[in-house]
């Protein structure tokens, strides 16, 4: 791995709690559920998981009033079928913009609550997120696109937040059009990434929603290429995986380096914040394996 990718994967890691938290806040959940979505009624290492419509609406928002086919297509990765039916009851409890902002100011009350109202170096740390979102390009992105339309918070902590949330979701469209273009369908990068990540067979992947007889199907094909086996990747299955992995790196190469001379500082602050969210059970894991992990084991 080249010291680029490890700039890169560095700073997504970094971020992910502090910005994921997003979907696990209990400020969030008590805000959706007093909107009428149901409760969280499971936990994963002591931290609350989202209802389904709650967050498929309320990440789905940063694109607007659309339809669950849409919400579907740009999350990439879900059975399109329960996507479909949860955002249409989801936008039959409230509208996009409601669930836009609610997410936004739920999230930022639980940041505030745990790391204060403004963390040393959350200058620094807007200013590095500043930069790095400037530099995105959001064609064929469309959580970016929708996430960066945003106005950005007056308060430095909010608008860190926010900047990382478009980051993240720059991230995740640049790693879709990574297994897209790979020549991968939904099915099978969730299995080949379980593996990947060292999980058992059809355990992360089961939380897409996706069935036995897709999952099976899939299995099947990704052995006919002999990328698996039923003890995990094949060699080649490997560095196919970790090809996708470089390349959404390598999609990543603007940002970061528009970040300069803060990039360091800011991974720093940044970890040290996502410690403390996960300290106070704001966020599962440290990162997304980690919380692959967590949530498979709920």
């Amino acid at each position: 791995m080249s010291t680029y990718d490890q700039a890169s994967r560095a700073l997504s890691g970094a971020l992910e709690p502090f910005v994921g938290s997003v979907y696990f806040a209990k400020e969030c959940h008590e805000a959706y559920e007093s909107l009428g979505f149901a409760a969280s009624t499971r936990t994963a290492n002591g931290v609350m998981l989202p209802d389904g419509p709650a967050y498929f609406t309320s990440r789905g928002s940063l694109m607007g009033q659309v339809p669950g086919e849409v919400v579907a297509a740009a999350f990439g990765v879900f059975n399109p079928a329960a996507v479909i039916a949860s955002v249409s009851f989801g936008w039959s409890i409230a509208d996009a913009q409601t669930m836009r902002s609610t997410r936004a100011t739920a999230t930022v009350a639980q940041l505030k609550r745990v790391l204060g109202d403004q963390p040393d170096g959350v200058s620094d740390v807007r200013e590095a997120l500043a930069r790095a979102v400037g530099a995105c390009q959001p064609a064929g992105r469309p959580l970016f696109a929708g996430a960066v339309s945003g106005d950005v918070p007056s308060d430095e902590l909010g608008a860190a937040w926010h900047l990382g949330d478009c980051l993240r979701e720059y991230r995740g469209d640049s790693h879709t059009a990574a297994w897209i273009g790979a020549g991968f369908d939904a099915v099978e990068i969730g299995l080949l990434t379980e593996r990947f990540w060292g999980l058992p067979q059809k355990s992360y992947v089961r939380t897409r929603a996706w069935t036995d007889d897709q999952l099976d199907a899939g299995i099947e094909r990704l052995t006919s290429r002999g990328l698996l086996t039923a003890d995990g990747l094949t060699d080649r299955g490997q560095a196919v995986r970790e090809g996708i992995e470089a390349a959404t790196d390598a999609q990543m190469q603007r940002p970061i380096e528009a970040m300069g001379d803060r990039l360091i500082l800011a991974i720093d602050l940044l970890k040290g914040w996502s410690k403390q969210v996960q300290a106070e059970h704001g966020y599962p894991a440290s990162g997304p394996m980690d919380l692959a992990n967590a949530i498979t084991k709920a």
